[in-house]
């Protein structure tokens, strides 16, 4: 088995997005756009990788029903090595519900991810082969403590771990094992909870950084949103870049993309102002579209924008 490979170990779900045309009234209908397609953190970072022709593998739980096929067929048809993941009866597949504003800005959101409990540690050592020939490890904290731990204290010292806190509520849950994590992408709501620091000023911002970088991290990637990304390592390197503004439908499905284009400079050795240019350009590929994944997304598409913007 070849470590030529990105593995994912986390979430695959159904993701439905709701749209509204209009300002959102509470507590009240209101007229919008519906979308259903595969969905999860760790899955959605896995497709964009592939689409841009990164071989990729995912360890993660689906359930038999009619949800869990059309995730396993189209993650499949996407590039995804679906080989390792749990198929587990009489289970309901994950699923998360987002609700957009007319702008296309997420205004709330709900997750059931209880399926991925089905990943233990005692399944992660029967498959340890596709683990220790991984090129690296990307993980999402839906994962349960357990498996998080296992994960982080037994490859950490051999592969560089990745991770997307996903939330505030599970930035909590990552915090304790920032000491094994290698990079980290962050928005600023989760970096306050990661290092109980204030993150308003971009002083304050680079000082939550530090505070990363003191507990072990060794690269930070601050999601702006539009304002594009904060760059801060171990090596004290800080840099922030942004693309310039565009017509946004849907930002579910940004972080996602904008991870793998991380990912994706990783793997290839890019420079840190080069990842960051396919990771900007990724996410802009990524909000053009209804869907959480842009069937787009690919290196000629990334390379375009690039063109583009930089000149």
């Amino acid at each position: 088995m070849k470590k030529d490979y990105v593995l994912g170990i986390g979430a695959a779900n159904i993701d439905i997005n709701g749209k509204s045309n209009k300002p959102i009234i509470l507590n009240d209908s209101n007229p919008g756009h519906m979308s259903i397609s595969a969905g999860g953190v760790t899955r959605n970072v896995l497709e964009n990788l592939a689409r841009m022709g990164c071989p990729c593998k995912i360890i993660t739980a689906i359930g038999d029903d009619n949800n869990g096929k059309f995730i396993k067929k189209h993650s499949t048809q996407a590039g995804i090595d679906f080989s390792y993941a749990l198929t587990v009866k009489d289970e309901n597949s994950s699923s998360y519900l987002c609700l957009l504003d007319e702008k296309g800005d997420m205004y709330i959101s709900l997750s059931d991810m209880k399926i991925v409990n089905n990943i233990t540690v005692d399944y992660l050592k029967k498959i340890e082969n596709v683990i220790l020939n991984a090129k690296i490890i990307t993980i999402d904290p839906c994962l349960s403590e357990e498996v998080i731990d296992f994960i982080c204290r037994n490859y950490s010292k051999t592969k560089e771990i990745f991770c997307d806190p996903v939330s505030s509520a599970y930035a909590k849950r990552v915090k304790k094992y920032l000491p094994y994590i290698h990079t980290i992408k962050p928005n600023e709501m989760e970096l306050e909870v990661l290092t109980n620091h204030p993150t308003k000023t971009k002083q304050e911002k680079i000082e939550a950084c530090k505070i990363l970088v003191e507990k072990g991290v060794k690269r930070i990637f601050l999601s702006l949103g539009k304002g594009g990304c904060l760059y801060y390592d171990c090596l004290g390197n800080c840099l922030t870049r942004s693309f310039s503004e565009v017509k946004m439908i849907n930002a579910s499905g940004a972080g996602d993309s904008f991870m793998a284009g991380v990912i994706y400079g990783y793997v290839n050795d890019f420079e840190i102002e080069k990842t960051l240019d396919y990771a900007l350009a990724a996410g802009i590929i990524a909000i053009s579209t209804t869907h959480t994944i842009n069937p787009e997304m690919g290196l000629d598409k990334i390379e375009d924008i690039i063109r583009k913007e930089r000149g």
